[in-house]
């Protein structure tokens, strides 16, 4: 049976911390546009295509390795051609585990999923500082839609199932920062708030509406558009309220009913991966 965990409030999964100066978000924001970055793809199975990241501090010191880890962080060639967004991380005076610049394109989405099961189980956080941003991006988690907006470090807690879009464009670039808690850290998260407006709750899905929706993607599938019909139903994450992993069940089911039994099992694995799940 699948282990489907307990939420805190939401405000457990997603708040504010701490406001930046405008002119500093400035720098920040030429920085990224400007600097001569090795955008890389990773973690294909999470994304959807569109989604590039690249390393300022990690263990290698290689801007290019951008698949995180636990390590003592090191300062990339990047960062130093970045020096006010060195001297933001070094002000915050935090324990580094990884700090990525992330690049999201239009019509890219980052898949329902959770991050960190992989690693020790040593309690860290994810620090977002969104640079460039649009009121068509956000992300998805406990059931509500929030837009990230600028000027403000986010703290995302990524063990809860979350999802990411970005529908119309341009880029969203987020400052990235994974970091171990301490001292310093718990200072910076005395302020932790998610205002009201901040987070929009998504509408419940009946049944007859996903009934509706596998039928249109049987009828995307007959055509031969069965990765469209996959999509299809994976964005139902960014628009509706649904249980964890609903949409990777919906997928499992078109291709029972279209008779690929391996395909099927392919996706209740990928439910299982990219929401580390327990099955017994």
């Amino acid at each position: 049976m699948d282990e489907i965990r307990a939420r805190p409030p939401l405000s457990g999964q997603i708040a504010q911390l701490d406001r930046l100066e405008g002119r500093q978000v400035e720098r920040l924001q030429h920085e990224a546009l400007t600097a001569s970055a090795p955008w890389t793809a990773e973690y294909g199975a999470y994304q959807s295509g569109g989604w590039w990241t690249t390393s300022l501090m990690n263990a290698s010191g290689n801007a290019a390795d951008v698949r995180i880890g636990d390590c003592a962080a090191r300062p990339t060639a990047l960062l130093a051609a970045m020096p006010a967004t060195a001297e933001l991380l070094e002000g915050l005076g935090l324990s580094y585990m990884w700090v990525r610049l992330a690049r999201l394109e239009a019509n890219a989405f980052l898949w329902e999923h959770r991050d960190y099961d992989e690693l020790d189980q040593i309690e860290r956080y994810r620090l977002h500082i969104p640079l460039h941003t649009n009121s068509s991006a956000f992300l998805v988690t406990g059931g509500a839609k929030v837009h990230m907006t600028g000027g403000r470090i986010w703290r995302l807690t990524p063990t809860y199932a979350h999802g990411v879009c970005n529908l119309l464009g341009p880029d969203r670039i987020h400052l990235i920062a994974d970091v171990y808690a301490d001292d310093a850290y718990r200072r910076l998260a005395e302020r932790a708030e998610l205002p009201p407006s901040a987070a929009e709750p998504l509408p419940p899905a009946s049944k007859a509406l996903l009934d509706g929706k596998l039928t249109d993607a049987r009828r995307l599938s007959g055509l031969g558009y069965t990765a469209a019909a996959e999509a299809l139903l994976l964005r139902l994450f960014y628009g509706y309220s649904l249980p964890e992993g609903a949409t990777y069940d919906l997928i499992s089911e078109l291709h029972t009913a279209l008779g690929d039994g391996e395909a099927a099992a392919g996706w209740k694995q990928a439910k299982s991966t990219l929401l580390a799940l327990a099955t017994a």
